[in-house]
């Protein structure tokens, strides 16, 4: 008998299946959740391994996003803001150190070049997005806005945060607040309330085999590296242990629009259900103009960060280059940790995966694939 909890809709027995055999052949102590929607019905409801609940909570690290750029999206839906005016028309003080000309849809597709600062956040620091902000408006790109792209992993999000609230008056935070999480009932916080703490596991830290450990030897970087600046390990004091990061209070309450979001599978899942389908009555939050704009592939090849291959829209993943079998359009956002979000609107399809021991080496888990395409060949089928 497996340890599987939830249930699944008619024709999706197939996924509760791959979701146990997973569980199964992952190391002991592993814990997951896995959801899905298709035309706003949420289709899968799993969960399984030790301690964990059909509602746990997690920090999703960079799956958070996903939440800030349906932000965006939904203020260019709008005309609320512009992807080719400069960013220096929205927020002045950005326009310094050869940041004059680039334009808002450089930043969402990681070309800024500007993916930290000279000697790194302070851990108060990386939780205020803010105080990012305004560190980086004053500092030199690292490439040639435009020539090249980096994961701009830990600062995306406060730089087009700071664009959201100069144009709102509002942090991206209460804007997803407002015009996102509450009205479709989302469990996905970027700003955890004090109420939901009792339901938040911790991150447990990566268990790699010998293997891996000689392969994350080989691959380090150093502090000073594209890497190093762009994951805060050039602090003198306080390089950024990121297995840890959503592991504090302080950080979870803050959500710092890059990687501070907390969420459950279930949320993670009907965050794009709702950006393209009708949930309980509620019209979706993007146009199909809106989604092909922002899912259409911006940046893609050599990563300067990432040192290897990437591909991205704006501010979303062009996840289907990373799962062949999506439609074209997919868009989404995975976490460090392990998680997977996206919407494939070619099948009305929203998924969310979440587990809670860190993946190595980190981003998607390998499982994460195999459990998307036993989802989507259901919905196919």
């Amino acid at each position: 008998m497996d340890n599987v909890q939830g249930t699944v809709a008619a024709g999706f027995e197939p996924v509760r299946e791959a979701f146990a055999a997973m569980l199964a052949e992952e190391r002991a102590g592993h814990s997951a959740q896995l959801a899905a929607y298709v035309d706003g019905q949420r289709v899968v409801d799993l969960w399984g391994g030790p301690g964990i609940a059909g509602d746990s909570l997690t920090g999703v690290f960079s799956s958070t996003k996903g939440a800030a750029h349906l932000v965006v999206a939904l203020l260019v839906q709008e005309g609320v803001l512009e992807l080719d005016k400069e960013v220096r028309h929205y927020w002045p003080e950005f326009g310094a150190q050869g940041k004059e000309n680039i334009t808002l849809r450089e930043v969402l597709a990681h070309r800024a070049g500007l993916i930290g600062a000279e000697g790194g956040f302070s851990p108060q620091e990386l939780a205020d997005d803010r105080a990012i902000a305004e560190r980086l408006a004053a500092e030199r790109p690292y490439w040639r806005p435009g020539t090249s792209f980096g994961y701009h992993a830990y600062v995306i999000g406060a730089l087009t945060g700071e664009v959201v609230r100069r144009v709102t008056g509002q942090t991206m935070q209460e804007t997803y607040e407002s015009r996102v999480r509450a009205p479709y009932g989302i469990d996905f916080y970027m700003g955890l309330p004090e109420e939901h703490e009792h339901r938040v596991l911790d991150i447990q830290p990566m268990d790699p085999t010998p293997e891996q450990k000689r392969a994350l030897r080989e691959t380090a970087f150093g502090p000073h590296s594209l890497p190093g600046v762009a994951f805060n390990l050039n602090h003198p004091q306080h390089p950024t242990d990121l297995q840890s990061l959503p592991n504090s209070r302080a950080f979870r309450a803050a959500g710092p629009a890059s990687v501070g979001g907390v969420a459950s599978a279930r949320g993670l899942a009907r965050m794009y259900a709702a950006a393209i389908s009708e949930v309980d009555g509620r019209a979706p939050l993007l146009t199909a103009a809106t989604v092909a704009d922002f899912a259409q592939a911006h940046s893609v090849g050599y990563d300067l960060v990432a040192r290897g291959h990437r591909a991205f829209g704006l501010g979303f993943s062009v996840v289907c280059d990373l799962y062949p079998f999506l439609g074209a359009r997919s868009f989404g956002h995975s976490g460090a940790g392990g998680s997977q979000a996206f919407a494939d609107p070619s099948v009305g399809l929203a998924f969310g995966y979440n587990r809670r021991r860190y993946a190595f080496p980190g981003g998607a888990a390998p499982e994460a694939g195999v459990l998307a395409r036993a989802v989507r060949d259901c919905v196919t089928r």
